[in-house]
This record gives structure tokens, sequence and C-alpha cells, in this order.
């Protein structure tokens, strides 16, 4: 089963439908994917716009929408609760008339119904830049419980082959602290994916065998993952053969639990873990699932301004498995 097929049956085997809400009801291919996911009833559906410009569209393209809830922040009956609950969640002096400019934009009202409890997660960025589809979420939704950072994931899957590839997504430049929060973000990523975490701290270096401030971090990223989640297997530094390949990670890394068996893989910065990604994705013939991020408070992910409706379609899967997981770890 792949790993899309295990998130849509976790999401169709669910008791409550997880709310799901699209920020941008003017682009054809959110409304697509809106009426394919209606036709599926497998998540509560809610749009954002004008809804004669939304019922027109839909109209004229033959979707069905039916049941879908439509927002308009510009008719909006309890926007000054918004507005409140805005100002309280900015965590920093903000005006009413900053609040009410800045809930005016789709990304931000969208990103208040989540905050508000109206929604369970929000899927964008088919119009909007990353930027402007994270940063609401960053200044409103904030971070989970004991997490103090966002990353983001892919699930790389070939066949029966699949694993948690992180950050390729967020932190440039992470320091030690953010790699081993990384860390324990992909881990639960991996088991949300019904993998068993392994994670692997990867380096230019295994155990030494180079030495610099780049090593270090990466070594001392893992000894602070080791102390905090001593449940979770995991090792560093390690390069990436001595990671994957037993036969190597016996030879680098002798007597480790993780060396040649790691299945989640935290890059040491962005640059690394974004390329390999890709190449792993082009050369390797591997699916990529996301960016799926992770560390919210609440599900919010970014879609690629040249997205396809199946890929909406997919992410919002994906949003709605992440919200059940969250209700999960919460219980």
């Amino acid at each position: 089963m792949s790993v899309f097929s295990l998130f849509k049956k976790q999401v169709e085997a669910a008791k409550n439908k997880k709310r799901i809400v699209f920020p941008e009801s003017d682009d054809l291919r959110i409304l697509t994917a809106v009426s394919n996911l209606n036709k599926d009833g497998i998540i509560e559906l809610i749009l954002i716009g004008n809804k004669e410009n939304i019922a027109k569209t839909a109209e004229e393209n033959n979707l069905d929408l039916a049941g879908v809830k439509i927002y308009d922040p510009n008719n909006y009956a309890d926007l000054d609760e918004m507005v409140k609950a805005f100002i309280e969640a900015r965590r920093k002096d903000t005006s009413e008339a900053e609040a009410r400019a800045k809930l005016a934009k789709e990304n931000y009202f969208g990103t208040m119904l989540v905050k508000m409890g109206l929604a369970d997660g929000m899927v964008s960025g088919a119009a909007h830049s990353t930027a402007n589809t994270v940063l609401p979420a960053l200044q409103l939704i904030h971070a989970a419980e004991g997490m103090h950072r966002v990353s983001g994931a892919f699930v790389m899957e070939k066949g029966d082959e699949r694993y948690i590839f992180a950050d390729c997504a967020i932190n440039i430049e992470p320091d030690k602290e953010t790699l081993a929060e990384i860390g324990y973000q992909s881990a639960l990523t991996a088991k949300m994916a019904e993998i068993d975490p392994k994670v692997a701290f990867l380096s230019f270096s295994t155990k030494g065998s180079a030495e610099g401030p780049m090593v270090d971090k990466v070594h001392d990223a893992t000894a602070m993952f080791q102390k905090s989640h001593p449940e979770i297997p995991a090792d560093g530094e390690l390069q990436f053969d001595a990671a994957f390949v037993p036969a190597v990670g016996e030879k680098k890394a002798h007597g480790s639990k993780v060396a040649g068996h790691a299945n989640v893989f935290v890059f040491p910065e962005l640059q690394s873990g974004n390329i390999a990604y890709k190449m792993v994705q082009r050369l390797g013939g591997f699916t990529a699932v996301g960016p799926i991020l992770q560390g919210l408070a609440a599900p919010v992910n970014d879609l690629s301004r040249g997205c396809s409706e199946q890929d909406i379609y997919d992410l919002a899967i994906v949003t709605a498995a992440q919200a059940l997981a969250k209700d999960e770890n919460n219980d």
C-alpha cells in the first residue's frame, strides 16, 4: 500500500471528518480538487471567497460544491470575534485596524479559522508563495506544545521502500537544537506513515572520521536527541552510506542500532536536504510526498504554484491525516 493510500485509508476510517480550509477559491485547480474531494465525502471542506463568484465558476465548469462551506472575509458575521482572537494570537502589539487589514487576506482569514478551531487544517500555495502560506501559520497558530520550530519533510517512496527526508523546505542553516527537534518531528511523521523510525543525523563524517564545526553540530544534535528521546533509535554523525548500507554501517559504525538500517534522514542544512530529495526523486524514481510541514500546533501545508488538481487533492488527504495524528498524540 502506498503512503498516500495509507493516509487516505486513515482519513476514510475516521469517526469524525476533518475540516480542511482552502483559501484560494479563485483558482480553478482548487475548486476542481475540492469538487473531487466533495464527491468522495471523506473530508469536510471549507472555501474562502465570494460565494457568488465561486458558485458561478462551479456552474461554468460543472463542479460539485454542494454542501461545501464558504466563508467570505468581506461578509463574515463573526469578524469582530475573529479580530479579537487575531490580536491575542499575534502575541505582540497589533491594532484593530491592522488586524482587520490582515484578515481581509484569504490566507490570514483561513489560518484564523484553524486557530479558532473552526477548521482542522489548511491547504494553500497554488496562488501564493511559500512565505505567504507559512508566515500566517507561524504568526497565529504557532508551534505545537513542546516544539519551538517548524520544519518540512518529504515521504520518499518506491515500491515497498519508504523513507523520511528532512528538513528539505524551511530551515536554511539549522543549529544543533533545531536539528535535534527536526529529528523528533520527523520521527512523528514516520510513525504517521507507519514507519518504525530509526533516525540518522547525516554529515560528510562518520563517527569522527572528519573534524570541524559542521561535524560538531551534527554530533551534538544527535546527543541532544538521544538524551531527550531515548525510546527512538538514533545515531550520528553518519555519512549516508553508513546510515543506509548494512555492510558499510557495520564497518564505519560498528555496534550502532541505526547505521545501515536508517529510514529517517536528517540533513545538516536545507541545501543538502533539498538537493537530495530531488535527486532521489528524479534519478532514483521515488515519489516525493510533501513537503509536509512539521511542528505546528495544527497542520498547514504548502502547495507548489505549479501544482495540479491531483496534487491539491493529495495534499488535502495528507493534511487531514496529520490532523488525525495530532488528535491521537494528544490523547
